[in-house]
């Protein structure tokens, strides 16, 4: 089983990752791997609704999210990071989501229905819960099952040494790691047993507009 992360920082070894690298030692004690994903510091488009996903499950820009969508085939779990820019997500990790999400919800391949994620929120001081309730709507919406801890998934600091004296935060993403774990563990030996995927209707798409 593994775990694709996904540093959402334009820095690489900042705090984000140092969140995430937690919870990672902490799948990888479980017997879970992992492989931690940087968005980088190349500038991305949003999402330009142009449809070609439609037909090829990937984006019609070839950088970064394609990238990503590429790797999320072998993927059994996420973890989706990003620091706190205005009181919400970066700008960045927010247009690699619109699109790789729009992307891979119409992939033929269920790149993400029923398989776990979570996200991660770095911040020095607020913004945190925020970040959180933006970047768990894009679960939500895929069917995708949402793992929590024992707190908001959120640490604290200016600099990765900062985040390293955040105990309580720490301890956050250490039991993540650890509920991830345990939520993947189950579903193999769901599927082990015979237990069947939910039958997945076809999407109905509506509008609130009456004559």
């Amino acid at each position: 089983m593994r775990v694709l992360l996904v540093n959402g920082s334009p820095h690489a070894k900042g705090c984000t990752y140092t969140a995430l690298e937690e919870v990672a030692g902490t799948l990888n004690s479980e017997g879970i791997e992992t492989e931690m994903f940087h968005i980088g510091t190349e500038p991305l488009s949003g999402c330009t609704a142009c449809g070609s996903c439609r037909e090829t499950g990937r984006c019609k820009f070839s950088d970064r999210v394609n990238e990503f969508l590429d790797a999320a085939e072998n993927a059994d779990g996420f973890v989706f990071g990003s620091p706190v820019h205005f009181a919400a997500a970066g700008g960045a990790i927010t247009s690699f989501m619109d699109r790789a999400f729009y992307a891979g919800r119409r992939s033929t391949s269920a790149l993400f229905r029923l398989k776990p994620a979570a996200a991660v929120a770095s911040a020095r001081r607020a913004g945190t819960t925020a970040t959180l309730d933006q970047l768990n709507k894009y679960f939500a919406i895929s069917e995708m099952p949402v793992i929590s801890s024992r707190y908001w998934n959120m640490v604290h600091g200016s600099k990765p040494e900062d985040v390293r004296k955040d105990m309580e935060g720490l301890q956050v993403m250490r039991v993540l790691g650890r509920n991830m774990a345990w939520f993947l563990k189950c579903k193999q030996a769901g599927i082990k047993t015979g237990v069947p995927f939910p039958v997945r209707e076809e999407p109905v798409a509506t509008n609130f507009i009456r004559s």
